[in-house]
């Protein structure tokens, strides 16, 4: 699967050639590519920010530079889907992880900065996608989430595909439940004696009925939502 994005900042995405992120990049399993948006930029300076129309403080990047690097990036790959990063979009989830890895063999992501984009530009994308509702100082590092996000459902990526169903929001839409390494006494706090009975069965039980549990305690919008599923 290929990784797109469009950035004022592409040496920020050097932070994805380490971890389980960085070795699928080097077995070629996925592919992570970052334009630099200024080479699109307009005049001798490359300008690719304005002053806003109608006043306000900031900078507004300017629908030019994004549309041409866009094009440019297309033109090789049309089957990408674009996204643009933006705190307006719509929330991103597990289950949009699982979607674009089901649905689409490409990800372009645009990251914005200053006070955003050019609105002209939303009608350019598919999709508009936010990680939650905070402001960042662009759209680098919400790329880079969701990219993460994406590339470890991707098949060979995660060396056991098991682990993925059993973590939060991977099985059910549900949060993981305890883990527990050794030793079996820490401080006082022992391993739940259910662990060590070696009984697969009860283990697996008492993990759904924990998963459940800590998910009713900690976000029991998730469990409305299953139900309602």
């Amino acid at each position: 699967m290929e990784f797109h994005v469009i950035t004022l900042f592409p040496e920020m995405f050097a932070a994805l050639d380490a971890g389980l992120i960085g070795r699928a990049r080097q077995q070629g399993i996925i592919n992570v590519r970052a334009h630099n948006l200024r080479e699109y930029g307009l005049g001798n300076y490359r300008q690719v920010d304005d002053t806003p129309y109608g006043g306000g403080s900031g900078m507004v990047m300017r629908p030019e530079p994004i549309a041409a690097a866009s094009d440019a990036v297309t033109a090789e790959r049309p089957d990408l889907l674009k996204i643009l990063m933006t705190p307006q979009g719509e929330r991103f989830d597990q289950p949009m992880a699982r979607e674009f890895v089901q649905h689409h063999s490409g990800l372009l992501f645009i990251a914005g900065r200053y006070e955003g984009v050019d609105e002209r530009i939303h009608a350019l994308v598919d999709r508009e996608i936010s990680i939650g509702d905070y402001v960042l100082s662009g759209g680098e590092m919400a790329a880079m989430v969701v990219i993460e996000a994406v590339a470890r459902l991707v098949p060979g990526v995660v060396g056991n595909p098991e682990s993925l169903e059993e973590e939060s929001f991977g099985n059910g839409n549900l949060l993981e439940y305890p883990q527990y390494t050794r030793p079996e006494e820490f401080r006082g706090m022992r391993v739940p004696e259910i662990l060590l009975s070696g009984d697969h069965g009860k283990i697996r039980a008492w993990r759904e009925a924990e998963a459940l549990r800590r998910t009713t305690r900690r976000r029991p919008e998730l469990v409305v939502n299953k139900r309602k599923s």
